[in-house]
């Protein structure tokens, strides 16, 4: 498939596209009957789902904490972000449809998110690892938001649905790229005092050293002598 088609696909995990629209739902949540509860749960969980996520990426950016034998530097927070907003947002939707439907929309949700988390893979900006963990971060999330409060069934008046359906539209095509990675790379820098960004390239330069470092004495040693 093109650039442009994975390119699309994954600004639909972008953070500043996600969360206004998750926070609208949660504010149309909070007035309906039983659904303070759930809008209140699902935020904090996207936020501790977020913190992690940030905390990860600092760590790797600032400290250089990764692992290049599983090509690691950072959750995906397109993938965590996903998997955390489209279920329950999915699933709100479809709270007057039928029973099949509300299962449905939620599975839905976790192949949308799948399907940017792939698009991240394809652009070459994560391995799959970092969209795996994202993934799980995210999914754990809405998963746990579902479990403890039920959706209230009522149905989103359509001021709502045209809202929403338009920013997703017209977000993705024309709204300027999402700065937050650039936050992060800032914050990590501050906080670590480092002048540039620890990258992938220098985790794998660094774990080659540590390689050589350990096959050095071996080499200078030589073979095991053998035995008749």
């Amino acid at each position: 498939m093109s650039f442009l088609f994975w390119h699309g696909i994954g600004r639909l995990g972008e953070a500043l596209i996600l969360l206004p629209a998750a926070l609208a739902l949660s504010i149309w949540l909070a007035q309906r009957a039983r659904g303070q509860r759930m809008a209140v749960q699902w935020l904090t969980l996207v936020a501790v789902a977020a913190l992690l996520t940030t905390a990860n990426k600092v760590a790797f950016i600032g400290w250089g904490v990764g692992s290049a034998t599983f090509n690691f530097t950072g959750i995906s927070g397109h993938a965590m972000f996903a998997t955390a907003v489209y279920p329950l947002l999915l699933r709100t939707l479809a709270s007057t449809s039928a029973v099949y439907w509300h299962r449905a929309s939620v599975l839905l949700g976790y192949l949308l998110a799948l399907l940017i988390g792939i698009s991240r893979v394809k652009l070459g900006a994560h391995s799959w690892s970092e969209v795996f963990s994202g993934w799980i971060v995210g999914g754990a999330a809405s998963a746990i938001a579902l479990m403890l409060a039920r959706v209230p069934r009522t149905t989103p008046p359509r001021w709502l649905l045209a809202g929403v359906l338009a920013w997703f539209i017209a977000m993705p095509a024309g709204a300027p790229a999402s700065p937050t990675h650039g936050w992060v790379t800032s914050l990590a820098l501050a906080m670590s005092g480092r002048d540039v960004p620890y990258t992938r390239r220098d985790l794998y330069r660094d774990a080659r050293r540590v390689n050589m470092s350990i096959d050095a004495p071996l080499r200078a040693v030589g073979p095991a002598p053998t035995t008749r």
